[in-house]
């Protein structure tokens, strides 16, 4: 099992979505139940980090009132939808 911190958005969603059909499974004893819920807390913590890093770099093509075009970072406040 590879560090979650080495692991990519990919890998690391593909794990958790694994960990979650095998805690929704019954039979898992009370030591394998907690090591997959603390192993997927870490994956999705992972998710989220890699997420927040990519929404930082993300730019938008905006109209200026001349009707040219510039790029500006993305963020909420400036979200139309």
């Amino acid at each position: 099992m590879q560090p979650v911190e080495d692991l990519s958005f990919e890998e690391a969603l593909a794990e958790l979505e694994t960990i979650v059909e095998t805690l929704e499974r019954e039979g898992l004893e009370l030591d394998e139940t907690v090591a997959h819920y603390q192993r997927g807390r870490a994956l999705a913590q992972r998710c989220q980090r890699l997420l927040d890093k990519v929404a930082l770099e993300v730019e938008q093509v905006v109209a200026d009132q001349k009707g040219g075009v510039r790029t500006e970072s993305f963020s909420k406040e400036t979200d139309q939808l």
